[in-house]
């Protein structure tokens, strides 16, 4: 596998989401744990062609030209505040310019989900409004986990 650098190949499927086009692509990174692992699943985007609202996975551009995918958990005096799934610190307000594209599936643990299916409506209306709890969640679970394979 060749590796490339994610700015430059980002910003080559930006555009192509511009023209009009659904793309996809492989996750790398953690911060929509446990949602989508770095390496495993893949997401498929394109241009919003509807309001966005809370729940909503989108790729945005940060001020700084940083690209990121996460989630919508608060609009506000028409600004987005975005959180990645793995994480309790909110960022924004994100402007509507910054944000290029709505996730519409992705393809998780090799399987497609979307809008309707119980993880992908789990993790954008109970998820999101556990932000706080988030870590205890995350540890609870890894507990939980543990002493069941041990």
């Amino acid at each position: 596998m060749k590796k490339v650098d994610t700015f430059e190949y980002v910003s080559v499927l930006k555009e192509l989401v511009e023209e009009g086009r659904e793309v996809s692509m492989l996750i790398s990174g953690s911060s929509m744990s446990p949602f989508l692992c770095h390496g495993r699943d893949q997401v498929y985007f394109k241009a919003p062609d509807r309001p966005l609202r809370v729940g909503d996975m989108v790729f945005f551009q940060r001020r700084s030209g940083q690209y990121v995918l996460h989630r919508i958990c608060k609009v506000k005096d028409g600004g987005y505040y975005i959180v990645g799934d793995a994480q309790t610190a909110i960022e924004g307000p994100v402007s509507r310019e910054q944000i290029f594209a709505l996730v519409t599936r992705v393809r998780r643990k090799g399987r497609i989900l979307a809008p309707g299916d119980f993880w992908w409506e789990f993790f954008a209306r109970v998820w999101v409004r556990l932000i706080p709890l988030r870590p205890l969640l995350v540890r609870a679970y890894g507990l939980f986990q543990r002493k069941r394979f041990t």
